[in-house]
């Protein structure tokens, strides 16, 4: 059975597509998963063993670009027995109808009616995860899920591991402290630049390193953080934001001893590495797309008017993150990191 899957456009749900794929392969041991998605996703992909091939999207989101999609469609046709759609948008139902493939499944959405032949009606009080919703498509519609539910793991090539620590220069040493400060999303999900400082001044004190990470639009904030620390300190803390590949992030990232970051991408790679985290809160829910991993920890005020969803907040004062202060944070590393020196003596 060949299975394409048309993945989701973010860094976390793409990491807690994974999920999906697990169960694929329970039900269909023998199946071949093909995922077509955006090219940055393709390093995500190639660390999830169950995927057997990354197919690169060149079409930006939320283009519609009916040709490209008819042509990539008709490059498709009869390599497939069934498309199983993660997005919910009319026109990531096109490629798929465009292949002919036979069986084509996915949640009811902008309209889909004739472009899917297997559509669903999700009931969001019985799938309140976004996991959840991944996983019901590889079912039949009303089969209950099957329990534990299965959870990302990204597989880590040590060559590729030791090649990004050799290019950036960075040592294991002493144990890593991976910072995560950036969202994507909005202000509204970025713990404040000053907590996030006091974090790495206590754990280099106690004889950490920090590494931060993040895209090109993190570096400002990364750099903010790292300026905040006095001489002797600072030198401890590198600025990663923008300077990797997300290939070198993720392999970096599996070096981290512990990771603190924002409810982003990261925090799903994070987990899925299976590295010790802490997980900040503030304008969204764990409710709907908790960190997936055994070694977690999640901090959040939980004020009257949180969680809210929303990217900037409407009354301008962000007291979820900002009256959110350090001490929690760190309260929360203690509990799930052993004494760093044991750490370094144990690799």
């Amino acid at each position: 059975m060949k299975i394409l899957i048309v993945g989701p456009s973010w860094v976390g749900d793409m990491v807690m597509a994974q999920t999906l794929f697990q169960c694929l392969k329970a039900r269909h041991p023998g199946c071949e998963i093909d995922v077509l998605a955006p090219e940055w996703s393709r390093p995500i992909l190639e660390r999830m063993p169950e995927v057997r091939q990354a197919l690169s999207f060149p079409i930006g989101h939320g283009v519609l670009d009916i040709a490209s999609r008819r042509k990539i469609g008709k490059s498709l046709a009869g390599r497939y027995d069934q498309a199983i759609l993660l997005p919910n948008s009319l026109k990531s139902a096109l490629v798929p109808w465009f292949a002919g493939i036979p069986k084509r499944t996915g949640w009811k959405g902008e309209m889909r009616y004739g472009l899917l032949n297997d559509i669903r009606v999700l009931d969001k009080q019985r799938h309140p995860l976004m996991i959840e919703r991944f996983m019901a498509l590889a079912f039949e519609p009303d089969a209950e899920l099957p329990k534990p539910y299965p959870r990302p793991s990204l597989q880590i090539d040590p060559a590729s591991r030791d090649a990004a620590l050799a290019k950036f220069s960075l040592g294991l040493d002493r144990p890593v402290l991976a910072l995560c400060p950036g969202a994507e999303f909005g202000e509204a999900k970025r713990w404040p630049a000053e907590h996030y400082a006091k974090v790495a001044e206590l754990k280099i004190r106690a004889g950490w390193q920090v590494w931060l990470f993040g895209s090109k639009n993190d570096h400002p904030g990364g750099e903010d953080i790292r300026m905040r620390l006095i001489p002797g300190l600072r030198e401890e803390a590198v600025n990663l934001s923008g300077e990797t590949s997300l290939a070198e992030a993720i392999d970096l990232m599996s070096c981290a001893s512990a990771v603190v970051s924002n409810d982003s991408g990261l925090m799903h790679v994070a987990a899925a590495l299976a590295r010790p985290l802490v997980a900040v809160y503030g304008s969204t829910s764990p409710q709907f797309t908790p960190p997936l991993a055994e070694q977690v920890e999640i901090v959040r005020l939980g004020l009257e008017c949180s969680p809210c969803f929303e990217r900037t907040c409407r009354f301008g004062h962000y007291n979820c993150l900002r009256e959110l202060k350090p001490r929690p944070v760190i309260e929360a590393l203690d509990r799930l990191v052993p004494d760093p020196l044991e750490l370094v003596e144990s690799r």
